[in-house]
């Protein structure tokens, strides 16, 4: 499935975005890739960063009317990847995107505490208002499913020692929110984000999966606060 194809689905994010254009990026701001070590008391975890230029200079870009700020995270122990966009209403801005990679000699505890240790830095310097994790893939791996879910709980313990509420959403969710279809690939979602998130650059598949989650919370709590607002 191509995009153009996937904007048929009228409760996707593509969707929205080819019909009204409300997708998209503050023009005007010279995307910059900012690479950086984080070194843990023991043992080094890499974390790479890719962004807007709006790291500590929040007046660098205009500021959004009651936009809220989300960090969607795709968790994994070898790499687990994040992504922060901008939501108001149906108007989305890329922040930023990385991933946090702890070695893989370390044991399973020290990889944990790497990713918990990487991500508390990203909430500490981005500063989301909410999060949002993908829920673990089950595989014919029994320990190998069990160890993402490890990571996958120190992908959700740290937003929520920040008081951040923190979201789950389905694999197929995520593809079906973004390109329209629920077994899309990682190419198709990679083409979507171009289109909602323009000036976006990740450099890794998992970090475009965590945009990905990003963008599935911001359609789908914009998509609750209508149904609320309808209810009464």
């Amino acid at each position: 499935m191509c995009p153009s194809a996937a904007n048929r689905d009228p409760g996707s994010a593509a969707h929205h975005a080819a019909k009204s254009g409300a997708l998209r990026s503050i023009r005007g701001t010279q995307a910059e890739r900012v690479f950086q070590k984080h070194q843990l008391p023991l043992h080094p975890v890499s974390v790479s960063f890719t962004s807007v230029w709006r790291y500590h200079c929040a007046m660098s870009l205009p500021p959004i009317r009651t936009a809220v700020r989300i960090l969607g995270i795709d968790p994994g122990l070898r790499r687990t990847g994040w992504g922060v966009v901008d939501s108001d209403g149906n108007r989305l801005v890329f922040v930023g995107c990385g991933s946090v990679e702890p070695k893989n000699t370390l044991p399973l505890a020290e990889r944990l505490l790497a990713i918990h240790h990487g991500l508390s830095r990203v909430l500490t310097d981005y500063a989301p208002a909410e999060a949002a994790v993908e829920q673990t893939f089950v595989n014919k791996d029994g320990a190998a499913t069990l160890k993402l879910g490890q990571a996958r709980g120190v992908a959700m313990l740290a937003p929520a020692m920040r008081g951040l509420l923190v979201a789950e959403y389905a694999p197929n969710l995520v593809k079906k929110t973004v390109v329209g279809a629920g077994h899309a690939d990682k190419t198709q979602i990679q083409m979507m984000l171009k289109i909602l998130l323009p000036k976006a650059d990740p450099h890794s598949a998992d970090a475009a999966d965590a945009l990905a989650v990003a963008i599935t919370h911001a359609h789908h709590r914009v998509s609750a606060q209508r149904l609320k607002a309808v209810g009464g």
